[in-house]
Order: structure tokens, then sequence, then C-alpha cells
């Protein structure tokens, strides 16, 4: 088919567009028409034409932002990356303004807010003064006066400055017992391997107390504080030294029961341990390293440096410890630098994955354009540019010095966004293959491909940029850096891919038609072109329907196989495929699709109804992971400042004479002694004992087995004989030694009529049928030294006993798979004097306690385990009027003091509140009132100054442990005071759920306050709590995001009701955004997910990312043609001139659009591995949305599109005028309502009501 014969679908003079005329002119050459470019686009189609000129385009444009970002590296301070919580807290939320206030004010007056740092000498500060008040300070040089502490000289590492976190798990099957032979062996090896690092005695903690250890010596770095300073103890000399050091496993029971005698012991279990129930599922360590450091002369001597130092010392245990989970044990650590290396490496590694989203894209792209590595190396290019443009543009002119956790993912977002841009001008430039002169060609692609770019990356931009209304910092910095990422990819693919298209483009003339220009393009060079005979030919038949003819388009010749030889081969077939098999079909059925679409998107709308808010403390990494895992158990912990350097035996306990102490050795097997009814009175002698066998007949012939370590056997068992192989005695050991690992337990049943059963397992006892544990063993599940092999297997039968003999025949025993109840173990052969005989040790079995000689247990201090919550008073808020910080990183303001206040007049009714709260035992846990900060004796003084301070409630802390409480005075004055109060609130619960708890604080305090006088300052006071912050965080990141959803909505209905000019246009894109919308959020009700801020702000950008296709659809819609001249001379009616230009419209668009949806869709699968949560969370939800919105355009806007679209429209600037004046009259009726409804109340009380 020649070109004189093809119809003018592609005609710049029909598109629609009437001021398109005035830049074109009509000359002739001979016999041939052509119109060239006048006007302004004169100058663009000449430069885009020239391939030198569009040369200096490319070079220019690419140096440029290079140039920009090295002057952004070079003059401005690098940017820094944010992963921490504080990112998301909203400033100017009273919450955040109450503590912050409590933050600056002890800042202010301790210079710290560590807790671990704070002295004592503000205690006694007041303590003068309230002397003074009482008169009991009348000596002007009196005792009270505090000499100042002389630093002196430190020695070599004998002060602690930093710390690392271990939390031990239990887990596998069982009890999840931590205090267990085999887990308390892994545990002890961990420590153990710590402290064998080469490098540790140079970092090590080496107090002066430990120098009566002789066990550590020579070093004397001090060994982890831990519990199993009391499990393994060492000897040497003939005394007990309680540091851990020992190789040998000690009575569990005993050594507990030693180690709870102090309160200290509490710090490193978990809640759920008590003095009758000894067990816990985690077990705390800490290992702790001094300063100064050799080379060193002190403390404050290059600080930074011996911190640096540690730094790279510390981070190598990272590799150590992620090797040391076992089946039974969880190895979790932590600690400040650990903590946020591990942070920074997991960022970075999630980062890595955009590489590889970059390389799937480059190829994808690289096929998508019929195999141009020219075209795809610069599209892909001003995708580049385009982000180091919005990173100067970010970090320069908008003053934001920090990427948060959230601006990870533009790196993958941003490539399906520009991938969309730079297929559609390489789309158009091949459509526009029609047109005879090389300069209208080009200016007809930038105007179409840059109107329609334009109009998607308006949306989407604006989209994005709601978010930048956030109080939230790092969604607005995230919704900033997104508006300017897709502004600045906008405008240099505009630049770029036409200056790419002009030097791929082989133009040889310039005056002649295209089939004689652009011939050599479109047959051999153009691996984007379209040959005539490999397009379908239209074919058009009227078919009755009512009112109203369908359009019936089929293909009348085949695709020519020659086509397959071109490289335009992709885009044909995905045109082909788009045509026939997807939109005819929708076509024909559009009414049927429309209905379809209405019921299903109110079915999807009922189930959004149904999605749950967050049940849970949002998560930042995945719940497997070792960060996670421990942010988890903070919950459950003690609060990160308490520290508990000295709570281990080794400082708590001296060293004791083994031989001056009660010395009894029993099995230590189990840490509970109601599962240990062994009889420990016959054979156990050091660590080796002795199983006996038994059996007795029944009158079945079915024979019952006793397992026992008594040698006595009781009537009318007998003793098993070596008959038929039998077994009727074996050696085991009562502990793991050397390779005899295995723990084999001995269960028994008394279900069993007239003899109780005994069983052995390797696994745990079954209750199912009573099996209760008897006492346990240790044998080798492989061959050893001096051992043998025995068989044991449990009967099917009742009473379901155990037969253990030398060979499976013997026994009668049947083949079958190995599994607890059924196997094979080693057993060592009785040792003689020659034999290598295992010796004892001496402190295996050992039990501290035995004889009763251990305390009572002590009484279970307060370690921060519930939220600490703060009554201030003295402290009006806090100043932000300085300018502020772009960022939550930056200074947080300055204290606002209330000048009124006056500790002594308000004495009394301090008291009285302190009492009136810590009774409400709803709120507080017993003991958990602090009313004081910790001084000399603040609590013997203060009830002189009022009767109501008369049995202050005294807090139940660790030794040594300083209160919350605080104070701050000036000039003799104090300023403000600080009750803290450990609540009852779980940690560990959803932003949703703790806010009830927060409504109770709030009311019960402020019931108090309004009970006090008129006059008094304490009315002023309020209650304050870091976990506020959190609660509201999370509940203002989830409102926030859903209002910037709204607001993102009603931008692109706006911005489209703009671009469109027509209701009928507008409609279809707004119905197809509202299904995304709801369809998404319907599919996460039925995945389980529940609304977090994650989930939140993942669906704040929805509105951006699914108004792409729909109008691109819509922009194709509005350039198709009119109805060409049917065969037959039939008049085209109104409803097939809309199927057939809806039919044109996925004609022109649809390759680009459903290529840019699988670019996206791609970019975003490497994210489903990130380990960030976020990141996996968005990568998801933008996958589900992009595959969503591709279907629903490609099904619902052409149905609608072909049911109701405009038959004849032109887009005149008049109608875009038109279209502007409605929507600001709309935006005007809406900010005013918002107003009234402000200045009402109305709008404050629908915002609070959703908290």
């Amino acid at each position: 088919m020649d070109v004189e014969d093809e119809p003018l679908l592609f005609d710049s003079s029909s598109v629609g567009n009437d001021e398109e005329e005035d830049d074109v002119e009509v000359l002739t050459d001979g016999s041939q028409k052509y119109k060239v470019v006048c006007g302004p686009w004169r100058v663009v189609a000449w430069v885009y034409t020239q391939p030198w000129a569009s040369g200096v385009v490319l070079g220019v444009f690419i140096l440029f932002p290079c140039a920009l970002f090295a002057f952004m590296l070079l003059y401005y301070p690098p940017l820094d990356i944010d992963l921490s919580y504080s990112a998301f807290e909203v400033h100017s939320h009273f919450s955040a303004e109450r503590f912050d206030a409590l933050t600056l004010a002890v800042k202010t007056q301790l210079s710290s807010w560590d807790r671990g740092r704070r002295d004592s000498d503000h205690g006694e500060t007041l303590l003068e003064l309230l002397m003074e008040k009482v008169a009991l300070n009348r000596t002007p040089h009196g005792s009270l006066v505090r000499e100042r502490r002389s630093t002196g000289d430190y020695y070599l590492q004998s002060q602690a400055q930093w710390r690392m976190e271990l939390v031990f798990v239990a887990q596998g099957d069982g009890e999840c017992n931590i205090f267990t032979p085999e887990r308390l062996s892994t545990i002890h090896h961990v420590e153990r391997l710590i402290m064998q690092h080469p490098r540790f005695e140079q970092f090590c903690w080496k107090p002066m107390e430990l120098l009566r250890d002789l066990p550590l010596g020579p070093s004397y770095c001090s060994p982890p504080s831990s519990l199993l300073s009391y499990l393994y103890p060492s000897e040497r000399g003939g005394k007990i030294y309680y540091d851990g050091m020992g190789s040998d496993l000690a009575d569990i029971q005993g050594s507990l029961s030693l180690a709870i005698t102090h309160p200290q012991f509490y710090w490193y279990v978990d809640e759920s341990l008590s003095p009758e129930n000894l067990s816990s599922s985690i077990l705390r360590s800490e290992i702790h390293f001094g300063v100064p450091l050799p080379s060193f002369y002190s403390v404050q001597d290059r600080a930074h440096e011996q911190r640096r130092r540690f730094k790279n010392f510390v981070v190598e245990y990272a590799e150590i410890l992620a090797k040391q989970s076992t089946r039974q044990v969880k190895v979790l650590y932590g600690g400040t630098e650990l903590f946020d290396q591990e942070v920074r490496d997991t960022f970075r590694n999630d980062m890595m994955l955009a590489v590889i989203s970059g390389v799937c894209i480059t190829v994808l792209v690289y096929v998508l354009t019929s195999f141009s590595a020219f075209l795809t190396f610069f599209g892909l290019a001003s995708i580049a540019l385009s982000c180091l443009m919005a990173l100067f543009f970010y970090h320069v002119v908008f003053g934001v010095r920090y990427l948060g956790i959230l601006n990870g993912v533009a790196a993958f977002v941003i490539i399906g966004i520009g991938v969309d841009d730079v297929f559609v001008f390489i789309s158009t430039f091949r459509q526009a293959a029609h047109l005879c002169h090389p300069q209208q060609r080009m200016v007809y692609t930038v105007k179409t491909a840059g109107r329609a770019t334009f109009l998607t990356s308006f949306t989407t931009a604006a989209a994005y940029a709601a978010n930048a209304f956030s109080e939230i910092p790092a969604v607005h910095d995230f919704g900033l850096f997104m508006a300017l990422i897709v502004s600045c990819c906008w405008l240099w693919v505009c630049v770029l891919m036409p200056a790419a298209l002009c030097i791929w483009t082989p133009s040889q003339s310039t005056g002649f038609c295209c089939r004689k220009s652009f011939g050599s393009l479109s047959r051999s060079l153009g691996p984007l072109s379209d040959e005539d005979d490999d397009v379908a030919l239209l074919s058009v038949e009227m078919e009755p329907d009512g009112d109203a003819g369908i359009l019936s388009l089929s293909v009348e010749t085949a695709l020519n196989p020659a086509a397959h030889q071109h490289q335009g081969v992709v885009s044909a077939k995905l045109q082909w495929g788009l045509k026939n098999v997807v939109v005819l079909p929708v076509v024909a059925r559009r009414k049927s699709i429309l209905g379809v679409f209405l019921v299903g998107l109110l079915v999807c709308m009922g189930c959004c109804c149904l999605l749950r808010p967050a049940s849970h403390a949002p998560l930042l990494f995945r719940q497997d992971t070792n960060l996670q895992t421990l942010l988890a158990l903070r919950s459950n912990l003690s609060g990160q400042g308490i520290s508990c350097p000295m709570c281990s035996g080794v400082f708590m306990e001296k060293p004791r004479s083994l031989y001056g102490h009660a010395v009894s050795r029993v099995s230590a097997t189990t840490a509970a002694p109601q599962n240990t009814k062994q009889n420990l009175s016959i054979n156990q002698t050091g660590f080796l004992l002795t199983v006996f066998i038994s059996k007795v007949e029944l009158r079945s012939s079915t024979r019952v087995y006793r397992f026992s370590l008594n040698a006595s056997t009781p009537s009318p068992w007998t003793p098993c004989s070596s008959h038929r192989e039998q077994v009727s005695s074996f050696q085991a050991f009562n502990q793991p030694w050397r390779n005899y690992t295995q723990r084999m337990r001995v269960c028994v049943s008394h279900d069993y009529y007239p003899y109780p059963s005994w069983m052995i397992t390797s696994g745990s006892c079954d209750g199912r049928h009573s099996w209760t544990p008897e006492f346990s063993f240790y044998v080798a599940d492989s061959e050893q030294q001096h051992s043998r092999k025995v068989h044991f297997a449990q009967h099917k039968l009742r009473p379901h006993s155990t037969r253990v003999c030398v060979s499976p025949p013997g026994c009668g025993i049947s083949t079958g798979p190995d599994g607890p109840a059924r196997g094979t173990f080693y057993t060592p052969l009785p040792w003689d004097s020659t034999s290598d005989a295992p010796i004892p040790p001496k402190m295996s079995g050992f039990n501290p306690c035995a004889g009763g000689v251990c305390g009572r247990p002590a009484v279970r201090p307060l370690v921060d385990t519930g939220a600490m919550v703060f009554l201030v008073f003295g402290i009006l808020g806090v100043n932000r009027t300085e300018p502020p910080d772009n960022h939550v990183i930056g200074e947080i303001g300055s204290v606002i003091l209330d000048p009124d206040f006056d500790i002594f007049k308000e004495i009394g009714y301090l008291c009285k509140i302190c009492k009136a709260v810590s009774a409400n035992t709803q709120l507080v846990k017993p003991g958990g009132a602090q009313c004081l900060p910790s001084g000399n004796k603040l609590s013997s003084i203060v009830p002189l100054l009022h009767p109501e301070c008369h049995a202050l409630p005294e807090p139940n802390l660790l030794p040594g442990q300083i209160s919350h409480g605080a104070v701050g005075t000036r000039a003799g004055k104090v300023q403000w005071i600080s009750m803290a109060f450990e609540s009852t609130t779980y940690k560990g619960k959803s932003s949703f759920r703790t806010y009830s708890d927060f409504v109770r604080w709030e009311t019960f305090i402020q019931e108090q306050l309004s009970a006090l006088p008129q006059s008094s300052t304490l009315r002023r006071g309020f209650q304050t709590c870091e976990h506020w912050k959190q609660i509201f965080m999370e509940i203002i990141g989830v409102e926030s995001a859903l209002w910037s959803l709204l607001l993102s909505l009603g931008i692109c209905v706006a911005a489209v009701s703009v671009f469109t000019a027509h209701l009928f246009l507008l409609l279809p894109v707004l119905l197809t955004i509202l299904g995304v919308i709801c369809l998404v959020g319907a599919i996460m009700y039925w995945l389980g997910w529940e609304l977090g801020a994650v989930e939140a702000i993942s669906l704040s950008i929805l509105v951006g990312s699914s108004v792409d296709y729909c109008l691109h659809l819509v922009e194709g819609y509005t350039l198709a043609e009119e109805a060409p001249q049917f065969t037959g001379g039939l008049n085209a009616e109104a409803a097939t001139i809309r199927q057939r230009r809806s039919v044109e419209a996925v004609e022109r668009v649809g390759v680009a659009i459903v290529s840019s949806a699988v670019t996206t869709a791609i970019s975003t699968v490497p994210l489903f591995f990130c380990v960030i949560v976020p990141f996996a969370k968005f990568g998801q939800i933008v996958a589900i949305n992009t595959i969503v919105s591709i279907v629903l355009t490609l099904t619902v806007t052409v149905a609608a599109l072909a049911s109701a679209g405009p038959v004849d429209f032109n887009r005149t600037p008049s109608e875009v005028l038109k279209a502007a004046v409605a929507v600001l009259a709309m935006a005007a009726v809406g900010g005013v309502a918002w107003w009234a409804g402000g200045r009402a109340g109305l709008t404050a009380a629908w915002l609070s009501g959703g908290v």
C-alpha cells in the first residue's frame, strides 16, 4: 500500500488543533506539497533536524546537571541519610511540644538527656534549698557544702563507655525456657567467642574491682554482664569465682536461686519469671568496653578518635554473631554503634537492588525500543540526569539537608515514570512517519508527545507534591523530592529525546515526501518503523444495536512474515495484540464491562471500609531479621537508658572457699525442680550415670520395660538379661561432655494399668497420654572411642513402652524410619583404670544453695518495661519562633519556663498529686511512682515542709538506679520539677490501641489539676511521655496520608478538567482513578493487610501513579481523527465515531502505556526482596497499582470513551479558559466552606474525631 493511497490519519492539519494552522505554511515543489514550520517553532524544528545542533543540545544538557551536581558536592555539606524514627515526628503536635519542652529543660540543666550520666549534684542543690527552708542549714560552712570532685587520672580502660547488647531467645520445639543445658551451652559459647576476639583486650572494660578475680588474669577484662557468671563459675586455688569463665555448667536451679537474691537478677530476664517459676524465654547479656584506650591519656583525649576506633572494632562482631543462632537459641545483637551500622548496611544493600532493577529495565527498554541501543542509552540517561537536577534543587535551592528512608524508593519509582515519557516520545515519532517534511515531523513529535507527557507529569508531580503539605517531615521531604524528580524528568526527556531521535534518524533529504526522505528509515534502518504491509487493514461494518451501530473491526490481511525480519516487529506485534485481543472485545462489550465495573466498585468500596487499623507497632524491617526482632523485644525489656554493668556475679558475689562451702552436685538438666524426679542417691558419680533396665511380663505376653537410675529392682520387676541381645544397663552423662551432646529423655505414664510405662525419646514428652519427664541423659549420635551402639524403639501397642537392645532383630524391633521414639545412640563403655576416663569437673553440677545457705528472693524492681510518663510543673512549653530547621534532626527550639512557679508554695499540692497518681493502679505499676529526683535523703527532708508530704510512695528501683524524676534549679531557685511514673502501658501495642491509654492518663491528670485552686500555678502542668509521641506519629501519619490522598485526587481532577476541557473526557479518568484506589484497597483487605503508617503513605501516591495511563488514553482520543468514508456511502453515526476513536486512541498510545506499565512493574519487583519493610510494602503496592491501572485503563477507560466520549471535540483556548474558571470557582467555594467550618469549630471537631 502506497503512502498516497493511505488515509491521512496522522496529518497535522486534522488533529483537531486549529492553533497549529498558524505555525505552518504550504509550499510546493513540482507536484509535491508539504508544510513548512513557521513562527517560533521554526527554531525548534531547525535544531532538532540538524544533527550537529542536536549533538550540542545533548552535550549541554548532559554536562549541565553534572556540573551542578559537582558544585553541590564541593560547596555544600553532604546529604545525610536519616533512618531514625524522629524523621516521622510531628513537631507541631502538642505531644511533641510537651516532651520536647521537658527534654530541652533537662538538657539545659544537666547538659545531657542520658540518665546514666546524671550526677547527684542537682539533688544536693535541691536538698540545700529544702534544708534552708526548714532552717536546718544554719552554719555558713556546713557539711552540706560539697567540695568539687577532682577528676584525677584514669587508669587504662577503667571507665565503662560503650556496650554491646546480646539477647538470647529460646526457640525450637518443646518448652521455650532459656535455662536448659543445651541453650546455656550455646550462650556460653557465644560469650566466650566474643572475648576470644584478637583485639578484645584493646577495648575491653577493666574495672579495678576485677583485680581480685584470679581467673581473669592477666588481662583482667570484664566478662559479659550475664547470669552465666552464676551458671559457669570458675575455680582457682580452692576458691569459687562467679565470673562465667568456667567450662562446666553448675546446677541450674541452685545457681538461679543464688542470683535471684539480688534485685539486679530481674534485669536479665523477661517479666514472666518469678521465684516460683524460674523460667524465661529470653536472657540478656551486655559486654562493656572501657576508656581511655591505649595511646590516650584520658576520656576526653581525642574522644572522637577513640569512638571511631571502637566503632571500627565492634562492627566486626556483626558477621560473627550473625552465624551463632542455632535450632534452640536465636542470638540477637545490638548496641548503639553495632545497631546503627547494621541499619546503614541494610539500607545500602536494599539500595543496591536498584542496580538490579536498572539492569532489568535497561534490557526491557532495549527490547521494547526494538533493539536500539542508542535510544535506550539516551532514554535512561535523561532519567539519570533528572535525578541529579532534582538532588540539586532539593539540597541547594530548597535547603533540605537530609534524605529520609522514604526517599530511597524514588530510585525505583522514577525509572517507571521516566520510561513512560521516553516511550511516548518514541511512539509519537514513529507514528509521525507519514509527514513529508522532517521539521514538520519533529515539531509534531515535540508538540504532541510534550503535551501528553506534560499532562501526566503535571498530575503525577502534583499528586506527590500533595504530600509536601504533610506535617510529618519524612513524608514532606519525600513528596517534595518526588515532585522535583518527576518535573525534572519530564523536562530532560523533552529536551534530550528529540535530539537523540534526530541523530539516530538517517535524514537523507529535507525537501521530498516522506516516502523518499524516510524510505530507508521505514524499511531497513528503522527499529520503530510501521511497515504499511505489516499493519492489518481496517474493515468497518455496521451492525444493528438499538439506535446506534457497533463498530466491528477485523483483520483482513495477516501480518506480513517479512515483518519478523524487521526491527519493528516487537512494537508491531504488541500493537496487533492490543487491538485484536483487548480493544475490539472491550468495545464490543462496553456496556457489560461498565456494568460489571460499577458493581465491582461498590464491592471494593465496602472492602475498603473493612480495612482495620494496625494492631501492632509498625515494622521497619523484616520480622525474621536481627534488627526487627531486637526492636520488637524492646517492649519486653528494660529501657535503653538503663544499663547494668555491675549486676553480674563477678561484682555481686565475693570469692568463696570451695571446700568451706556446702557442696552438692546434682543433675543440671532442668531449671524447674518439679521436672526433676530422679533418685540421686544411688549411682550418680561425678557426671556419669548408669541407667538400669528391668521388665515385667503381662498376661498378654506383652513386656513392659522400666528405666531407672536405681540399681535395686522392686518386685515384680526383673532385670533384663543378655538373652535375645537385650540391654540390662548402660552408662551415660548427666550433661554434655565432648561429643556426647545428644539429649535423651525418659518419660513415664501412669495411665496404663496395672503398671506404669516408660519410654525413651530424643524429643519432648508427649502429654497426650500423660507422659511426664522422669530424667534425662546425654549420649553420642555417632560412634566414639570406647563406646557401643544401642537401638531403641517404642512399641506401637499399649502400653507403648520402649525397648533397648544391641541389635534390632534381637529385640524384635521392626524396620522403619528413625524418629524421636526410634533410632540408635552410642553410650560410653564402662570405664576402667587404664582408659581415658573422664574426670568429674569440680564445678559440674555445683549447687551454691545446697543446705539452704542462699537468702530469700529479692522483690522485682522496676526496669522500665512500661511507658514512662512524666508529670511536669513549671514549664509552659517550647519556643519554636526561631527560623526552624527543615528537619527534626536540627534544633527543636528553646524551653519556656513559668516565672510564677514556686515549689515551696505548691509543695503540699505536689505531694497530694503524686500520691493520687501513684494510687491509681490502672495507670501506674506498683512501686512505679518516682516523685522526687535522686539525691541525698530528699525523702527524709520533704516531709518536714508539709504534712501532705508524709508517707510519699517510694519507687522500687534497681540498686544504684537513679530516679527518672528531675528538677531544674538556677540562681538558688527551683524553676521546674518533673515526677516520673512507670505506667501499665505496654509499649508493644499498636498506636491506635495505645491511644486509649493516653486518653485515660490525660483525663485523670486534668481531673487532678482542675481540683486545685485557681491561683495555683500547678494548674498549668501537663503529662508527657515519649511513647505518646510515637503513637501520635503513626496516627497522624495515617490521617495525613489519607488527606494527601484526597488532596492529590482533587488536584488531579482539577488538572484533568482544565486539560481536557470536557466533562465526558473527565468522567472516564475519574472513574478509572476511583476504581484503581478502591480495588487496591480491596486487594489489601483480601491479603489480610492492616492500615498502618507505611500502607497509608503508600496509598497517598496512588492517584499520581494511576492517572498516567488513562490520561494518555484520553489524550490519544482527543487526537484521533474523524470517521473515514465507509464503503457503501454509509454515514457514520455518533456511536460508531466514538468506538473508532477509542480504538485509534489505543493504537496511538497503547504500546507506550503498556511498555511503561511493564517497566514500572518490573522496576518495583526488586523492592519485594528489601529487608526494610517500608520499601517492600511500597514496592508491592506500586506493583499492584500499576497492574490494576493498566488493566482498568484498557477496559474501563476504553469502554467509557466508546460509550460516552465526545464525537466532535476541538480543544480551543476558550474551552480551556472556561474549564479553568470553573475549577477555580469550585476551589474557592470549597476553601470558603472549609474556612467557615473552621471558624465554627466543625473542622477541628471532625479532625479530632478521627483520632
